[in-house]
């Protein structure tokens, strides 16, 4: 696939996210819901490591997708710097799916806002797909035995919603 109907590819994809749909995704049924397995899949770190979701069975997981040009995300960011700093020696994993952006922009985005969490690439609607992800951000809170416990749509208004979302998934 040659590089400008990729970029159109993924300008299509983002702005459809941007609109709230999905395209093969009519109903919310249709992807990962509460009490499910969350899907797995493999994708790239900004270093180029490729991490699964099932490299963390075991612990408990805080999945975000995101998109540096999503103002809701960004106002989210610290929030969910500050909850794995403080929480990831109790086992929490926090990942960021950032969904169709280069890997320089992630990179510049990350450096700047300060965020030491794995942040993952999704150059493919592949995963934002299974996920059924409709806008952004999103967030699943996956349990040790990679079940989704809560989904949150939309960026958490302060720290203390995290916290309570978090209860679910951490002792």
């Amino acid at each position: 696939m040659n590089r400008s109907l990729k970029i159109g590819l993924a300008l299509i994809v983002a702005l459809l996210l941007a609109l709230g749909v999905v395209v093969g995704c009519s109903s919310p049924a249709q992807g990962p819901g509460i009490d499910k397995l969350a899907p797995d899949f493999q994708l790239p770190t900004l270093d180029g490591k490729v991490i699964s979701l099932r490299d963390f069975r075991g612990r408990p997981v805080l999945l975000n997708f995101w998109a540096s040009w999503c103002g809701p995300c960004r106002f989210e960011m610290p929030f969910l710097e500050n909850v794995y700093r403080a929480r990831s020696g109790e086992g929490l994993v926090v990942l960021a799916v950032n969904l169709q952006e280069s890997p320089e922009r992630v990179r510049e985005f990350v450096e700047r806002m300060g965020i030491s969490f794995p942040v993952l690439l999704a150059s493919s609607p592949e995963v934002p797909l299974a996920y059924n992800i409709r806008s952004l951000p999103t967030t699943f809170f996956i349990d040790k035995n990679g079940i989704i416990r809560d989904i949150k749509i939309g960026a958490f208004p302060n720290e203390m919603e995290l916290a309570r979302r978090l209860s679910k998934i951490m002792p």
